[in-house]
């Protein structure tokens, strides 16, 4: 490879909220307003077509984003995924007579939403408090009486594809469940040679997905996602625009980076069924198994540890056959206190010390995690902790382990 793309590219923390600004011209009569994630504009004979619309509160701001540069009616919206990120302006955007068009699985995610949603937000927050600090100096200004907070109920489903017309405009509409969410989609202009993919490769072009997320959602497989990549290898495009920061130019970059995160995810498929077969557990294989060096691919977003786990209990389920334990109830932390007390939190404290002094961090959290699950404001067992997470930190390339580990450290300099 020439060197993996998502080297130049922003991060996830440099995502910042709409702001209103007006639309910036991508050529081709596609006029971007940039996000948490980005929304397009794009003009036919007829009107408008909109692609994603950001969150609910940012709708009002695309609205003002477009109408200068892309003005008329607005004939269609397309949501390529069920996040609200992506749908969540729709209401504001949309006008008497808009097509509003979001694969058939949408419903299916929306449910999951709904019935999770206290749930997902407790797990995400720790990851996005900058996007809602900022959300929230935004909402100061707005009258949160004209948001309308409901999911929005599209008026065109498909399954698999669907061809659209708007205003002498093709688009055609393919389904790649494999992305992000079961419901997410891309949306092909043929004349144009131009693909909008929104997030099927995560917020971040160029690295691994996550097949399963810290939040918690539905295990994303694998082997849709690399059909959906060949998808869009077979489309040929000469410039792929994403969910998230600019577009993607020249056929034959777009074409090397698909076909190494393609490979990348077939490589570490495939070493995780062998594993599996031959014997070995989860762990070792979480250890051992990483993507070759040669396709230049990034993990700031998903990583590959985390997804040699997903493979793994995407095909066999929660139980790894290590102990009856597994089988019930009564976890180990149940126990801690009885090991704690055998042990000696001085003595667990004093070996948490030599494996941290060793390099090995992860094997001194287990054990300073015994003894503040028994006494939290033990003051050793805390400062070992941080400096443990301050080991794994340095090494640390992921958004989400970055902000885990933050707020983790956070929690314990900070005495209940």
């Amino acid at each position: 490879m020439t060197g993996g793309i998502y080297r130049d590219r922003p991060g996830v923390a440099d995502l910042a909220p709409a702001t209103g600004e007006l639309a910036t011209a991508l050529g081709q009569d596609i006029w971007m307003s940039p996000g948490v994630s980005n929304a397009y504009a794009l003009g036919t004979d007829d009107g408008r077509v909109i692609i994603n619309t950001g969150l609910i509160f940012e709708g009002p701001l695309r609205k003002q984003a477009f109408e200068p540069s892309c003005s008329g009616p607005t004939r269609t919206i397309i949501v390529t995924q069920g996040h609200p990120d992506h749908w969540g302006g729709v209401t504001s955007l949309r006008e008497p007579g808009t097509e509003v068009v979001m694969h058939v699985n949408y419903r299916i995610w929306r449910d999951d939403s709904q019935r999770l949603m206290q749930f997902r937000m407790r797990n995400t927050s720790f990851g996005f408090g900058h996007i809602a600090t900022a959300m929230a100096e935004n909402l100061k200004t707005m009258d949160l009486s004209t948001l309308d907070m409901s999911y929005p109920e599209p008026t065109v489903t498909f399954d698999d594809t669907l061809e659209l017309e708007v205003g002498g405009r093709k688009f055609v509409l393919l389904a790649t469940p494999g992305g992000e969410t079961t419901d997410s989609l891309v949306v092909w202009l043929p004349d144009d040679r131009v693909l909008f993919t929104g997030n099927l490769f995560g917020p971040l072009f160029g690295v691994v997905p996550n097949l399963s997320t810290i939040r918690g959602d539905r295990y994303r497989d694998p082997l849709q996602y690399i059909d959906a990549l060949n998808a869009v290898l077979s489309f040929g495009p000469e410039r792929i625009i994403t969910g998230h920061f600019d577009p993607i130019d020249g056929a034959d970059r777009i074409t090397e980076e698909v076909t190494a995160m393609r490979d990348a995810m077939q490589w570490v498929h495939d070493r995780t069924v062998e594993g599996m077969e031959a014997g070995k557990d989860v762990h070792t294989l979480m250890s051992e198994i990483s993507v070759p060096a040669h396709l230049d691919v990034g993990e700031g977003y998903g990583k590959t540890a985390w997804n040699v786990r997903a493979i793994w209990e995407m095909y066999s389920g929660w139980f790894h056959h290590r102990a009856t334990t597994e089988l019930y109830h009564v976890p180990p932390a149940a126990v801690a206190g009885d090991l704690v007390a055998a042990a000696g939190a001085d003595a667990l404290l004093q070996a948490a010390r030599v494996h941290l002094d060793g390099g090995r961090p992860l094997e001194a959290l287990h054990l300073t995690e015994l003894v503040l699950s028994v006494d939290g404001n033990n003051d050793a067992a805390r400062a070992i902790g941080v400096e443990a997470h301050e080991q794994l930190f340095a090494s640390a390339e992921n958004y989400w382990e970055r902000a885990w580990l933050t707020k983790s450290i956070n929690e314990l300099r900070t005495t209940s």
